[in-house]
């Protein structure tokens, strides 16, 4: 049964609603929020009717914004903004994504600011019951705003658009005047995208938690750097520690150290964990700033009793912040590679070489460390995104921040950090064959990931195409994503 999620205040709408909404719930509006919703949009009529001048709404817009629009131009000037703005294609947006964006962009129509009928906002949750969800391009929004992907995941209410495996919904509302504007201004693609990006990394660094503990006790590699006392001053970092004290199995008289000293890949899990948990909190804090803040332009802020014009179209904040979180979790992909290359190695591990049943005839997992190597290269090296200017607008300034580019390249890392993973997790399994003795006494959390890859990998050391494995792993509820 699909979850109805009942918001009274716009701040019902928040962060972790939208991920619901992602996830399949949908949205009902209280009578009273759409009261105030209609109050909010009749004042904005009542000050277009009595000729107050509004950018893009009674002119043109960008370089042609001294042209003044005539009373019969603005009455379809909301549905000719998304024609000539629609310029995007594939690939788009999955299901997950377009219901979050469409969740977001509702979500900054209940504040008032844009001063959109109750009609509209009600469309919206229309949409989403019914699964009716435009196609949206991911990518090539060379805009300081949002303008083409928005144009595309409105386009249908211009009588224009395609759609994500069905046919449109029949008799959408009428845009009214302002309208078209608001649906195409403010960043809700790119707010909708990081929240789903955080919770996707916020997964990840749970898994990864588990994993290094269990590569930890395999190896025999020294406690020490675990230690909490090592956390002072650092909140983060004593999250992760506490969490990995929980995951490793007890330390006993017959617990192997191997070495004094742990290798760097294994002694640096916390503070690489930490600062990924930092990062993802950046995000989640830029795209609350991004739910609750001024996003419309020109906004109506009936304090002023005028239309202000805003830079809430312009997303260098959830820009960097997507930046920061994909540099994080690449150098935590990395640091997961040279731990499954030192699992590998008799010298540190104790195991046998290459993890292989047989070293010398079987070839164990050698391959499948050079795979994780080559996940990490392929999303490592990029630049920062949000770099430069280019004159775009005919000769008005334009000033983007290509935060639709900075979320694809996080999530192209976190396939790529789920990738090496799955080799982590399939040399634990294999390990855990070659010797059982050494997680015997493995805790809750280690043993639930432990029961886990049992059930979805062969109970053999032997040499077999390890990509299936690998495959079966990045199917499975372990690494799929929410």
């Amino acid at each position: 049964m699909t979850e109805t999620l009942a918001v009274a205040r716009p701040e019902d709408l928040d962060a972790a609603a939208v991920l619901e909404v992602a996830r399949g719930a949908d949205v009902e509006l209280a009578p009273d929020l759409l009261t105030f919703v209609r109050g909010r949009r009749d004042e904005v009529v009542s000050a277009l009717a009595g000729g107050v001048a509004a950018y893009g709404v009674s002119t043109g817009m960008g370089a042609l914004s001294d042209v003044a629009l005539s009373v019969d131009e603005q009455t379809d000037h909301s549905a000719r903004l998304m024609l000539a703005r629609a310029v995007g294609g594939p690939p788009w947006l999955d299901e997950a994504e377009t219901r979050a964006l469409l969740a977001v962009r509702l979500r900054t129509f209940l504040s008032g600011d844009a001063g959109v009928s109750a009609e509209l906002c009600t469309w919206l949750t229309t949409l989403l019951a019914d699964g009716a969800l435009p196609a949206v391009p991911r990518t090539g929004s060379g805009a300081a705003g949002e303008i083409i992907p928005l144009a595309h995941a409105f386009g249908h209410l211009a009588g224009v658009g395609r759609w994500l495996g069905r046919a449109a919904l029949a008799d959408p509302p009428r845009l009214g005047p302002k309208e078209g504007l608001s649906l195409l201004q403010g960043v809700p693609t790119a707010t909708a995208l990081a929240l789903l990006r955080a919770d996707d990394v916020r997964r990840v660094a749970a898994l990864e938690t588990r994993l290094a503990a269990a590569q930890v006790a395999l190896v025999g590699a020294s406690r020490d750097p675990y230690a909490l006392a090592l956390a002072r001053g650092d909140r983060a970092l004593a999250g992760v520690l506490a969490d990995l004290a929980a995951a490793l199995p007890p330390v006993t008289d017959a617990t192997p150290v191997r070495r004094l000293q742990a290798p760097v890949s294994f002694r640096v899990v916390g503070p690489v964990l930490a600062h990924l948990a930092r990062q993802g909190s950046a995000l989640e804090a830029a795209a609350d700033r991004a739910l609750t803040g001024v996003t419309d332009s020109p906004a109506w802020l009936p304090e002023s009793g005028a239309f202000v014009g805003t830079a809430g179209f312009h997303g260098l904040d959830l820009a960097a912040a997507l930046d920061g979180l994909r540099v994080a979790l690449a150098h935590t992909a990395a640091v997961g590679t040279a731990r499954l290359h030192r699992m590998l190695d008799p010298v540190t591990s104790g195991l046998p070489a290459q993890l292989s049943a047989a070293p010398g005839p079987h070839g164990g997992l050698v391959a499948v460390h050079k795979r994780a190597a080559a996940a990490v290269h392929a999303v490592s090296g990029w630049a920062p995104t949000p770099l430069g200017t280019a004159e775009t607008s005919g000769g008005q300034e334009d000033v983007q921040t290509f935060a639709l580019e900075a979320a694809e390249r996080l999530r192209l890392t976190v396939d790529a950090a789920r990738e090496v993973q799955a080799c982590g997790l399939l040399a634990v399994h294999q390990a855990r064959l070659l010797a059982p003795h050494l997680l015997a006494d493995a805790p809750p959390p280690l043993a639930s990931l432990l029961d886990d890859l049992a059930a979805v990998l062969p109970a053999t050391t032997l040499d077999r195409p390890w990509g299936e494995d690998l495959q079966r792993l990045l199917d499975g509820p372990l690494l799929g994503r929410s």
